[in-house]
């Protein structure tokens, strides 16, 4: 029998965890063999969803061609997403729900992706499709995930989709959505015992942009002043890491997640582009991105067309 290794995307969030844990679950209920790993280790919200719901961490991995020839991915398709190794393995199933950029493969395979809010979103439609019961603590780490990613269904991404399967999550997993989902989206907002480099690639991800090695980065607060009060600090590892790995241009995102606004913190030759995109001005190295909250659907479409014009 094949044995899949089923992972998200480097620096993986809840949804890339919870995706991992749940893909792997369903592989198993259609007669396959699949183990849930991750490309690092969880944030303190994904902490806080396995806990909750009495979870393990999947072992974080580096490198799967040594383990396996067969990988499924989830909530990613861009290869410099994706594990070092990638090109030495077959992909046999994506399911995601961003775009498809630097992708191809070699046989066919099961492709699934859908432009909603969440990948354990299309994960649910899917065990109700083959008529899968989902576990509690399953049906508690996709409701995570959705919660995260859709914020609580205050992003634009959100659609009825989400809410509808978040609705019967929260059901089975036996929470009540709203007072869950505030708990959770909280958990992930203490900066106090975070480093620099936490804060700047703990939810980190590259997009090449007409040639352009592009980092852009989110992390969820409620309220800018602490973290502005680590403004150069923040500011000088985002150098740090630009020099080391050859970033043309990095903007953290920072999202107020009561207010559902942003700031921008910039590093790069490239910043020009920032202020196309978002028709700002940058001031200290600072752009205010008011009612931006999703990088997928109101960061990076933008910038990429800005680098394109």
């Amino acid at each position: 029998m094949t044995k899949y290794l089923v992972f998200g995307h480097k620096n993986p969030d809840t949804d890339a965890i919870s995706a991992a844990i749940a893909m792997s679950y369903f592989l198993e209920k259609s007669g396959e063999e699949a183990e849930p790993v991750a490309l690092g280790s969880v944030n303190d919200e994904t902490a806080f969803a396995l806990k909750k719901f009495n979870c393990e961490a999947p072992r974080v991995v580096s490198q799967v061609s040594q383990e396996v020839n067969h990988v499924a991915l989830v909530d990613h398709n861009e290869p410099q997403q994706s594990v070092e190794d990638l090109g030495q393995v077959q992909v046999d199933y994506v399911v995601d729900h961003h775009r498809i950029q630097g992708f191809e493969t070699a046989q066919p395979l099961y492709y699934r992706a859908e432009p909603i809010g969440c990948t354990s979103t299309i994960l649910y439609k899917l065990f109700k499709e083959h008529d899968f019961d989902i576990p509690q603590a399953i049906a508690g780490l996709m409701l995570s995930a959705i919660i995260s990613d859709t914020l609580l269904f205050k992003s634009p991404t959100s659609t009825h989709q989400d809410k509808d399967a978040a609705v019967e999550l929260a059901k089975i997993a036996d929470v009540n959505l709203e007072e869950y989902g505030l708990e959770l989206l909280k958990s992930g907002t203490n900066l106090d015992s975070k480093s620099e480099a936490d804060i700047v690639n703990g939810d980190a991800k590259n997009f090449t942009m007409a040639g352009r090695n592009v980092r852009v980065s989110q992390v969820n607060v409620v309220g800018f002043d602490d973290i502005l009060t680590r403004k150069d600090a923040v500011l000088t590892q985002m150098k740090t890491d630009m020099d080391a790995y050859n970033y043309d241009l990095s903007l953290l995102v920072i999202t107020d997640i009561l207010e559902s606004t942003s700031l921008g913190l910039v590093q790069g030759k490239d910043a020009e582009f920032i202020e196309k995109a978002f028709a700002g001005q940058i001031s200290d190295q600072a752009i205010s991105l008011p009612g931006v909250v999703s990088r997928k659907k109101q960061v990076v479409p933008q910038l990429t067309q800005a680098f394109e014009q």
